[in-house]
């Protein structure tokens, strides 16, 4: 296991527009450090947006993995490009042709998806406790650990995110056909959520029941939105008359449903490689 991870990440540091996109987007997951000090200034009112409690323990747990997810894509470009440059190398049949059988292959690829994933995950969880203690109003123990199920969905959605990107790479080959490929999907899942919410069943949640197992809309199930929870939205939304009864818990269903998927991906990924003339 450690060799083929090895073997990887090798790839991956000596190919420099993977370098340059990895390291950038820890940098930028590092920026949402940068949303402290936004301040607005509208006349006689003064907005700072970290004294509105998005650092508060264990609000930020939700709040910052959400927005770390959306940042998702730059390492997703990274898993595409990784696999469309073992066709474009020749890197894969060397690697069968030094004795590397083509389930070792998937396995090392999906090893890496996971490290990204981890590292990730450790990467938020050290900056959301460094901006917690900072600006958190609640600093209990007891507190500062509640709600890290929301670190764990993180870690599936992105593992169930890069493996979709990964079978992507393999079954398309080319980076830029399989990126288009996964902003289509998003798309197209979206009509089909649209048709289903508005035509279909629009006075009913038959349509969230069926749409919950479209791949990309189950991760996105993971982590809701959190800005509604923020005591302010809230009062606004009090003032107009709209009642918030959204549901911000991170499901075990939902975890189940993309960690399904993400089995579907790799299988499927492994049968491609297996039919295809190398």
């Amino acid at each position: 296991m450690k060799r083929l991870l090895s073997i990887e990440l090798q790839k991956i540091w000596k190919n420099k527009a993977s370098r340059v996109l990895t390291i950038a987007y820890f940098v930028i997951l590092s920026f949402i450090a940068l949303i402290a000090s936004i301040k607005f200034d509208i006349g006689p009112i003064q907005f700072h947006l970290a004294d509105q409690g998005i650092f508060n323990f264990p609000y930020i747990w939700h709040f910052n993995t959400y927005i770390a997810a959306i940042l998702k894509f730059f390492l997703a470009i990274v898993i595409v490009s990784m696999m469309a440059n073992e066709y474009s190398y020749g890197t894969l049949k060397q690697n069968l042709i030094d004795g590397m059988s083509k389930v070792e292959f998937i396995k090392s690829k999906f090893l890496t998806v996971v490290l990204f994933a981890l590292v990730s995950t450790v990467f938020v969880f050290i900056m959301s406790i460094i901006l917690g203690l900072c600006f958190s109003s609640y600093n209990e123990f007891s507190i500062v650990f509640t709600d890290l199920e929301y670190l764990l969905a993180y870690f599936i959605k992105l593992v169930g995110f890069f493996s979709f990107c990964l079978f992507l790479g393999i079954f398309v080959k080319r980076s830029a056909f399989a990126i288009g490929f996964l902003f289509v999907w998003n798309i197209v899942e979206g009509i089909i959520k649209g048709v289903l919410t508005f035509k279909i069943f629009p006075d009913s949640t038959i349509a969230e029941k069926i749409t919950q197992f479209l791949p990309l809309e189950s991760m996105s199930n993971l982590i809701v939105e959190p800005f509604t929870r923020l005591s302010f939205i809230k009062t606004i939304g009090t003032q107009i008359g709209v009642e918030n009864i959204k549901d911000y818990s991170v499901h075990l269903s939902a975890i189940i449903i993309v960690m399904v998927w993400t089995v579907i991906f790799m299988l499927m990924s492994l049968k491609i490689l297996k039919k295809r003339d190398l």
